[in-house]
């Protein structure tokens, strides 16, 4: 009764993890309402987008006297400013994006305009959005169900260290080995088919999402070689739990993939 009970809190607290993680993430969609002559317009704009098409950016807009623009660069580069007005299709306002290659990203900002005001829907904040490729499910599935594993048996395997008459070791074995799989395998494999690269943390580059994973992947090994030949390990045990569970409260994809223009060689084909 007492391991469902402790498996029951591992796995809650892994699910509320994993959703605080994702709702976070520098690419959940930025959404809300603004009012505009005492009307209130919802809008959701997308921080995240597959490169293979276009990305429509599209506002329900009823009201016909309200109009509005679209403007975008490419990000963190000295392109001028792209201006589109925002088409109308029946309640729609609507203007697109143009995809970028992986990990490229554009900064925009939607305009709405009635009589004589303008409201940004981001504020005086631009939105950055990432073109990733398509990742096949046969890997993103995988992926994801085993690095969540891996955070239920490393929160299963602190919660038995706390326990005096408790046996970690099983637990540490499993956990690092889902880690392994997960995040050093089917990780590099949906790194490369979405932007392009197998590994862009630590010592190729600074992709938090691969040095996040990197660090933690140590530590557990680390504790699975503290208890080798039959000690208990506990306190590399909790703390490697502990340390995982920190990485998986640090937003996804935060500081992760991005690239650089300036380095591409090929200059900006953005509508003038």
């Amino acid at each position: 009764m007492k391991k469902t009970a402790f498996w029951v809190i591992a796995f809650l607290i892994t699910a509320s993890t994993a959703v605080f993680q994702r709702i976070t993430g520098p690419t959940n969609p930025l959404q809300g309402k603004v009012p505009i002559n005492s009307t209130e317009i919802s809008y959701k704009l997308e921080r995240s987008q597959d490169n293979t098409h276009d990305y429509e950016v599209g506002i329900k807009v009823p009201n016909e006297e309200i109009t509005g623009y679209l403007t975008y660069r490419r990000y963190k580069t000295e392109d001028s400013w792209v201006k589109i007005p925002l088409a109308r299709k029946e309640d729609l306002l609507a203007a697109s994006l143009p995809h970028q290659p992986p990990a490229g990203k554009l900064e925009y900002k939607v305009i709405l305009s009635y009589r004589e005001n303008e409201i940004s829907l981001s504020g005086e904040n631009p939105v950055i959005i990432r073109f990733k490729g398509e990742v096949p499910a046969a890997i993103l599935w995988p992926h994801i169900i085993v690095i969540f594993l891996a955070m239920l048996f490393s929160t299963r395997a602190g919660i038995e260290a706390l326990d005096p008459k408790g046996n970690p070791r099983n637990l540490a074995l499993w956990t690092t080995g889902l880690l392994l799989v997960g995040g050093f395998i089917f990780g590099p494999l949906v790194q490369k088919f979405a932007f392009g690269e197998f590994w862009t943390g630590f010592p190729l580059g600074g992709d938090l999402t691969d040095n996040k994973i990197l660090i933690a992947g140590i530590v557990w090994i680390a504790a699975v070689i503290a208890g080798r030949k039959g000690k208990p390990a506990r306190w590399w045990i909790l703390g490697a739990s502990i340390l995982l569970l920190v990485v998986f409260l640090i937003p996804h994809s935060l500081f992760g993939s991005e690239l650089d223009y300036s380095k591409t060689g090929v200059p900006s084909s953005l509508p003038e």
